[in-house]
């Protein structure tokens, strides 16, 4: 198979329209050729192509920023000698003065398939600038790794952040290049957006269920995205960020465990398969320890579970729903510890008033569900099934593969 940038190096006759224009791009250390170039020193070495600018997003263009809110300065490019712009600096949206660097913006940038991942958010607000400018948008297409299953509440009005950039379920089961038609359409955007597709990408086929293992590398689209495990889980476990639970990072295995030193992790798993063992298919659930270096508990053990995903034996792509699996980890702590301070009150993501867990979730369901001593595992089903089948039937004709 190919990927966007691939067809797009190799195909002089789909690069003509980009002649005689100036050519910049937003990409991210995973945004590599097959033979892993990065991207923005395989368009240098076209002599059809006029790079005039680079952009970076959350975590940089080639560096790994670690965390939420650790910015990237601007910079020049040292072997290129090209302005490199931060979109996650100063601002998030881009300025006047970087968008009269260029005639087209190139996005190649890898997506894990989960709206709050944040290059989803960066995509709507280089196409609504691009509207703003009169400029060209070409989304070089990338697969989802989490593939075609959808999941989760669809974000609600008014909760419209940097974590969500539009009324979509946490699982959205678009590539970045439908998602961008999505957008498109979604806001009315007057800009002339591209997507140079995929060749050969079959999101359903296994072993990969979206990502093409065996063709191409898995290179960290961010620091604590190590493998596609991780991708897998992270519609449910990024939901962690706004919790006390450790969700691995300082770990080896970010974002496919979660833990505390005060959970009693046979205890929890118990109740786990009490409440509804129905949301526990397609992936196995392992007692683990572990003693975080950095982020929450840093050096205290952790007792916790792991999501498997990885061995064939382990996983099934359409019975897996990492989502609902969170989500009821949440509700046998409360179960459990009635008065478990699993909340956590921080600034995320540049939002300071409301919790970081009702932002992740697009509005506060998730977290008025866990803490009801009495809503059951069928309530979440009857808020979240209307959405799912919403948002699958509206995205449908977007769909390129």
């Amino acid at each position: 198979m190919k990927f966007g940038i691939d067809r797009l190096i190799e195909d002089a006759a789909l690069r003509r329209p980009l002649s005689g224009k100036r050519v910049a791009l937003l990409a991210h250390p995973a945004s590599t050729t097959a033979d892993l170039t990065h991207s923005l020193d395989a368009l240098a070495q076209l002599p059809d192509i006029e790079l005039t600018a680079a952009f970076g997003p959350q975590h940089g263009l080639r560096g790994d920023k670690q965390d939420n809110m650790v910015e990237s300065p601007d910079e020049t490019d040292a072997r290129l000698g090209i302005p490199v712009f931060s979109l996650y600096g100063e601002v998030r949206r881009p300025t006047d003065a970087m968008m009269d660097s260029f005639d087209v913006l190139l996005v190649d940038l890898q997506d894990l398939g989960c709206r709050i991942y944040t290059f989803v958010t960066t995509l709507r607000y280089v196409l609504e600038a691009a509207a703003a400018h009169g400029k060209s948008v070409w989304v070089l297409d990338r697969p989802n790794p989490a593939g075609r299953p959808v999941e989760g509440l669809s974000l609600r009005d008014g909760w419209e952040s940097f974590v969500g950039a539009g009324p979509m379920p946490m699982r959205h089961g678009l590539t970045l290049g439908e998602m961008a038609l999505w957008f498109v359409r979604e806001f009315g955007l007057d800009v002339d957006c591209e997507v140079i597709a995929m060749s050969g990408w079959h999101p359903g086929a296994a072993p990969g269920f979206g990502w093409p293992l065996g063709e191409r590398a898995w290179i960290n689209p961010s620091p604590n995205a190590p493998n596609l495990s991780m991708a897998r889980c992270y519609a449910g476990t990024v939901m962690l960020e706004g919790t006390t639970l450790s969700e691995g990072r300082g770990t080896t295995r970010p974002l496919e465990l979660f833990g505390a030193p005060d959970i009693d992790t046979r205890a929890l798993v118990r109740t786990l398969r009490e409440l509804a063992p129905q949301w526990l298919g397609g992936c196995v659930l392992r007692e683990c320890a572990f003693e975080p270096t950095f982020h929450k508990h840093a050096g205290q053990l952790c007792h916790g579970v792991q999501i498997h995903v990885e061995a064939a034996g382990h996983y099934q792509h359409t019975a897996f729903h990492p989502w609902r699996l969170q989500a009821l980890a949440f509700k046998a702590i409360r179960r459990l510890w009635p008065d478990y301070p699993l909340w956590r009150d921080f600034p995320y993501e540049y939002e300071f008033e409301r919790l970081a867990i009702d932002l992740i979730n697009g509005g506060p369901q998730l977290r008025e569900w866990v803490d009801a001593a009495d809503a059951a595992p069928e309530d979440l089903d009857a808020l979240a099934r209307p959405d799912e089948a919403a948002w699958r039937e509206s995205t449908r004709p977007l769909l390129l593969y």
